[in-house]
C-alpha cells in the first residue's frame, strides 16, 4: 500500500507540471493513456524492471539542468542525401527542415492532425497499450498521454532517400516529449536515422507497423557528450515475410533508457535490434527489451555491447517471448560489457520464455576486461598502448554494429566510436 501510495504521489507531482494537447483525433488514444497511467503510476526503483536504473530524473516534476556543448564532429549522418526533419529541444523548426513531401511517402506533424479520417488514427496509441503487457511500461503511456507533437509517417513504396529526425537541445531546462508513428505498407521500406541530444530531460515513443514484405531500417546516433536524460520506447509489430532492424549507438549522457518491445505476428518474419554503447564516468545506460515471437519461422536477434570507464555503469535486459504456436522460432541474444577499469560495472538479465517445443533460442552475457594477449601482441609489433586498446575496443564492438546494413552507415558510425575513444584515452 505504501508502495502504491508513493506511485500515485510521484504521478500526481508529475502531471501536475504538464498540459494535455486537446483537440483531434489522438484525444482518445491520450484519454486512455491517461487512464492506464493512473491505474500504474509512475516507475520506482523497486518495480522489477527498475531495479538497476533509478528513474527519479524521468518521473520529478522538473528536468534536471542540463549544460550545453558545441558538437566540433559535426552534425552525423550530415553527409547523405536525405529528407531532413529538425525538432529544437521538442518544438518543430519548419526552417531547418526540409519539405515533408517525397516519393513513396507522406509525411505529418502529429501537432497538425486533426481530420478524423487520418490514417494514423487507429494506430496512434495501439502498439503502446499492446506493450504494457506483461511489463508495464509507465513512462510510454505518460508519453501517449501528453506528447505534444511528433510525425507520422506512412510509407506506401520504396523510399530512397532516408527519413532523418533530428534533435536539437538549446535550453538547459528543456523537457520534451515526441510521439512518432511509422506504417511500412506490403512491400514497401524506409530507413529512419534519428540524432541529437534532444533535451535536458527527453522522453520519446515511436510506434512502427510493418506489413507484409515490407522492410523497416533504423539507425539512431545518441550523444554526444551531453549531460541529457532520456527515455525512448519503441514498440514495433511484423507482418509475415517483413524484416526490421534498429541499431543504436550511445555515447554518454548522463542516463539513458532505451526500451525496445517488439511483437513478430506473420510468419517468416525478422527482427534484430542492436547497440553499441561508450560511457565514461556520470554515466547509467539502460537497454531493455522485450520479443515476443507470435508465428512460425520467424528470427530475432539482439547483439548489444557496452564499454565502459570511470564508474560508468551499464545495463542490459532482454527477453524472448515464444508462445505455443510459433514452431521453428530461431532467437539469438547476445549482451556483453568491456570494463576498462574496476570501477565501472555491467548489470545484466537476460530471459527465455518458451512455450513451443521446435525452437533454436539461445542467450548469453559476459563482462570482463580488455584481452593482455592480444593486447601484447599488438604492443610487440610496434602499436601504442592507446592505439591498440581502442582497436581491441573497436572489434569488441563491431559485432553490433555489423547489424546495420547501410555500408555507409555503417561506417559514420564507426568513425564516431572511433573519435569518441581518441577523445577519451586517459
Amino acid at each position: 500500500m505504501a508502495q502504491a501510495a508513493q506511485k500515485l504521489s510521484t504521478l500526481e507531482a508529475r502531471l501536475a507540471s504538464l498540459s494535455q494537447p486537446a483537440g483531434g483525433w489522438p484525444d482518445g488514444a491520450r484519454a486512455d493513456a491517461l487512464s492506464r497511467l493512473h491505474a500504474m503510476g509512475l516507475p520506482e526503483r523497486r518495480d522489477e524492471y527498475w531495479k538497476y536504473t533509478r528513474p527519479d530524473t524521468l518521473t520529478q516534476p522538473a528536468a534536471v539542468p542540463a549544460a550545453l556543448f558545441d558538437n566540433d564532429e559535426g552534425p552525423i549522418f550530415g553527409h547523405m542525401d536525405r529528407i531532413q526533419i529538425v525538432f529544437v529541444d521538442g518544438v518543430f523548426d519548419a526552417d531547418a527542415s526540409s519539405d515533408l513531401v517525397a516519393e513513396g511517402l507522406s509525411i505529418d506533424r502529429l501537432a497538425e492532425a486533426r481530420t478524423d479520417i487520418h490514417w494514423a488514427r487507429d494506430l496512434y496509441g495501439t502498439l503502446e497499450a499492446k506493450g504494457q503487457s506483461p511489463v508495464a511500461r509507465p513512462l510510454a503511456a505518460l508519453n501517449t498521454a501528453f506528447a505534444p507533437d511528433g510525425v507520422l509517417i506512412h510509407v506506401t513504396g520504396q523510399v530512397s532517400k532516408p527519413v532523418s529526425l533530428q534533435y536539437h537541445h538549446r535550453s538547459e531546462t528543456s523537457d520534451a516529449m515526441l510521439h512518432h508513428v511509422i506504417r511500412v505498407d506490403a512491400g514497401a521500406s524506409v530507413t529512419v536515422l534519428e540524432n541529437g541530444p534532444a533535451a535536458a530531460r527527453f522522453n520519446k515513443v515511436m510506434e512502427v507497423d510493418v506489413a507484409d514484405g515490407a522492410e523497416f531500417h533504423h539507425v539512431r546516433a545518441q550523444g554526444r557528450d551531453h549531460e541529457r536524460r532520456a527515455a525512448t520506447h519503441m514498440f514495433a509489430r511484423l507482418g509475415a515475410e517483413s524484416v526490421f532492424k534498429s541499431f543504436t549507438l550511445t555515447a554518454n549522457g548522463v542516463m539513458t533508457r532505451n526500451e525496445c518491445v517488439i511483437e513478430l505476428t506473420g510468419d517468416d518474419a525478422v527482427a534484430h535490434v542492436a547497440g553499441a554503447c561508450v560511457g565514461d564516468g556520470d554515466f547509467h545506460h539502460d537497454d531493455t527489451v522485450f520479443v515476443t515471437h507470435d508465428a512460425v519461422g520467424c528470427e530475432s536477434r539482439q547483439v548489444f555491447k557496452k564499454v565502459l570507464r570511470n564508474g560508468a555503469t551499464g545495463v542490459f535486459q532482454g527477453k524472448i517471448l515464444v508462445k505455443k504456436d510459433a514452431q521453428k522460432t530461431d532467437g539469438y541474444q547476445i549482451s556483453q560489457s568491456l570494463l576498462l577499469d574496476d570501477d565501472s560495472q555491467f548489470l545484466a538479465k537476460p530471459e527465455l520464455e518458451i512455450y513451443a517445443d521446435d525452437v533454436a533460442c539461445s542467450h548469453g552475457s559476459t563482462s570482463g576486461a580488455i584481452d593482455e594477449d592480444a593486447l601484447f601482441y599488438l604492443r610487440s609489433r610496434g602499436v601504442p598502448e592507446a592505439t591498440a586498446t581502442d582497436l581491441l575496443t573497436l572489434a569488441f564492438l563491431a559485432e553490433a554494429v555489423e547489424e546495420i546494413e547501410n555500408e555507409a552507415l555503417r561506417d559514420e558510425i564507426n568513425d564516431r566510436l572511433a573519435a569518441w575513444l581518441e577523445r577519451h584515452r586517459g
